[in-house]
């Protein structure tokens, strides 16, 4: 084991004697929220906004400038709640060491702040600093996990997950967007998986191939590709182009250049759009907003607010995590960007199907190619 990752883990065992303030104590809810990427993610913007929306909606928050305030700062205080959120960064710091050094940091946080409940924002955050908070007497929800929330061990069901853990989790509507992308493009018959190396991403891509193999997809895999090195991924993406119809992008958030550095996911999604001239399919509107062609959204806002709604039953209604079922929200907008259509030639007017359009590319405006 690596020393650093031990000495973390040490640390995180010290601190972890957690026990929340009462309902109420002093007056005012406490609230902790750890998000697993960073703040100029597209998908961390989007789970914020479903966030601050059933904030609002459930009255921990009163207005639209607290839930500016909150996003500005990652801290409010109004007269009956007080919000704190933390970044793991790991989209960026993917380390054993990095993780191991940033949970240890915000497991102290939270034993500080005394929170009545924490919210876990993606798998890292649930995987990491949920592991340290399972079964102490602190309530935790979690959004954005990936197909199977029963992985992580803190849940005895989805039904009754009967500890202090409940959530939300993504399903992922993968054969949906491929149909959607065989009805633009009838004649397609192949497609490639293109994807980091991420845990995420590889967990997307298994649960396609899975789709695959059992038959339930409109066109066949041809091939798969996972890799954390921005190099190999673009040497693949145009090896695979030569080969297939089409691809679903999955992930591309953990690249990292030749030296190590990491590269913007955005840098990556434009040098794509620019040299693949196959049509794509995407998990989520992150990647449509960025440019690439289209998704059926497994909506991030969806999940953040769900996520709300689950602690407005907790600290509002008293109810028990134990008692409260892991949910996955139904799905999110068909949704297509424009831009990129025109940039392969298909024409997306009046298709009655396509339930929202994105007119720009995110990546091509902040890496013009």
């Amino acid at each position: 084991m690596n020393k650093l990752w031990a000495v973390a883990g040490i640390f995180i065992l010290c601190v972890t004697g957690m026990v929340p303030v009462s309902y109420g104590e002093e007056g005012k809810l406490r609230i902790f929220v750890v998000s697993s990427y960073h703040r100029e993610y597209l998908w961390s913007q989007d789970t914020n906004k479903g966030l601050c929306a059933a904030l609002r909606d459930f009255k921990f928050l009163d207005n639209d400038q607290q839930a500016g305030e909150y996003t500005k700062n990652d801290l409010v205080e109004t007269a009956r709640v007080v919000i704190k959120k933390a970044w793991m960064d790991t989209k960026r710091r993917n380390k054993k060491d990095e993780i191991a050094v940033t949970t240890a940091g915000i497991v102290s946080d939270i034993r500080a702040f005394k929170p009545d409940l924490v919210l876990l924002g993606d798998d890292n955050a649930t995987n990491f600093i949920g592991a340290y908070l399972v079964n102490t007497a602190v309530p935790v929800v979690f959004w954005g996990v990936d197909f199977n929330p029963l992985a992580y061990g803190y849940l005895d069901s989805k039904e009754h997950p009967g500890h202090n853990v409940t959530g939300v989790y993504q399903s992922g509507y993968f054969k949906e967007a491929l149909e959607t992308l065989k009805k633009l493009y009838p004649d397609i018959k192949t497609f490639a998986i293109l994807s980091d190396g991420s845990e995420t991403g590889r967990a997307k891509s298994r649960e396609i191939a899975r789709l695959a193999q059992e038959g339930q997809l409109p066109l066949q895999l041809a091939d798969q590709a996972a890799t954390n090195s921005f190099s190999e991924w673009q040497d693949k993406a145009q090896e695979l182009a030569g080969r297939v119809d089409a691809f679903f992008v999955v992930n591309h958030g953990t690249l990292k250049d030749d030296k190590g550095a990491a590269v913007d996911s955005l840098q990556a999604g434009a040098w794509y759009l620019a040299h693949i001239k196959r049509p794509e399919a995407s998990p989520e509107k992150q990647f449509v907003q960025e440019g690439m062609l289209l998704t059926v959204d497994d909506s991030g806002y969806k999940q953040a607010y769900e996520a709300g709604r689950m602690a407005d039953m907790i600290l509002h209604q008293k109810k028990a995590p134990a008692d409260i079922a892991v949910i996955a929200p139904t799905r999110g907008a068909v949704i297509v960007n424009q831009q990129r259509a025109a940039m392969l030639g298909v024409n997306v007017t009046g298709q009655a199907y396509i339930e929202e359009f994105i007119a720009k590319a995110a990546a091509l405006e902040k890496y013009p190619q």
